[in-house]
């Protein structure tokens, strides 16, 4: 078999692309509240350069996962628009209700439940199987609910998961939302445990990246590879090869070139910071030797 490759792009919230042969599938992009995917961030007819189609994923109508800029691209006649049956009336495209299954072109694509509105995709191509969530989640808040409605919302959850588990996932994109409090992510390691996601990538953290970057690294298991992309238009380029995954991170030239930036003036700072000691006649006031390997050492050339 052939080695089977994806780019996962990151934009923002729940919002991602992924690329893979010919196809490049845009799953609930949303530029933001502040508008933070915006300029050389947002998306445009250059990102589909390379791709014989593009498939725009709506899971839900909360304007997190539903932004209608997404339908500028409405006139490219290779682009074409998947989503949940419950959508509005004004919202374009192929409607799926859970159970539903459509093929587009390599794209083989079945809608599964949501524990909120709308469905979660699982899309099957080239060997690679690709899950998106939407609102799939264990929505719990353990300090306010009660018992009672903590025990249906796990019941609700652990029935949506269940048509999905025992299914092959390389790449799943699912719901890690601090704002629930404890044991937030309760939804995310019940999914891991119950699905085996090869690859499993956090989303929908409310801004907060180091929520995303702690569960990555926590989640891990002998099945299961944590990967966080935490800024926009950072992306991963994912190769699977017969049994082992290898994953390379990339973030958008403009980050780079703000991190290089970055390094030059700390690097600046080290350099002016030792020109100040030698000018002021202590060359090794910030030296992490004790004063008495100096005083040693010089009494040793005298």
């Amino acid at each position: 078999m052939e080695d089977r490759q994806v780019t996962v792009t990151f934009f923002h919230h729940s919002g991602f692309s992924v690329g893979c042969s010919d196809t490049l599938m845009i799953f609930d992009y949303w530029r933001g509240e502040k508008n933070e995917i915006s300029g050389s961030l947002a998306l445009t007819e250059n990102d589909f350069k390379g791709y014989k189609q593009v498939l725009f994923f709506i899971s839900h109508e909360h304007p997190d996962h539903y932004d209608r800029v997404v339908y500028d691209f409405k006139h490219l006649n290779y682009v074409h628009y998947i989503i949940a049956s419950d959508m509005p009336m004004d919202a374009e495209g192929d409607r799926m209700a859970v159970g539903d299954k459509r093929r587009y072109g390599n794209a083989a694509v079945t809608a599964f439940g949501s524990t909120d509105l709308g469905v979660s995709y699982y899309v099957v191509i080239n060997d690679v199987h690709i899950f998106h969530a939407g609102d799939l989640n264990l929505w719990h808040w353990r300090e306010e609910s009660t018992l009672r409605q903590i025990t249906q919302a796990e019941n609700f959850f652990y029935e949506a998961v269940k048509p999905i588990a025992g299914l092959p996932i390389d790449i799943c994109m699912f719901p890690v939302d601090p704002r629930m409090g404890g044991m937030y992510e309760a939804g995310a390691n019940h999914f891991i445990m119950t699905c085996k996601p090869h690859v499993f990538i956090p989303m929908h953290w409310q801004g907060r990246t180091e929520i995303a970057n702690d569960f990555a690294r926590r989640c891990r298991t002998k099945y299961t590879e944590g990967l966080a992309l935490t800024k926009p238009r950072e992306h991963a380029v994912i190769t699977f090869e017969n049994n082992s995954i290898n994953i390379h991170v990339y973030l958008a030239a403009e980050q780079e070139d703000m991190l290089k930036r970055r390094q030059r003036t700390e690097n600046e700072d080290v350099v002016r910071q030792a020109l100040r000691s030698f000018e002021d006649g202590d060359p090794f006031s910030d030296s992490d030797l004790p004063v008495d390997a100096f005083t040693a050492d010089k009494k040793a050339q005298e």
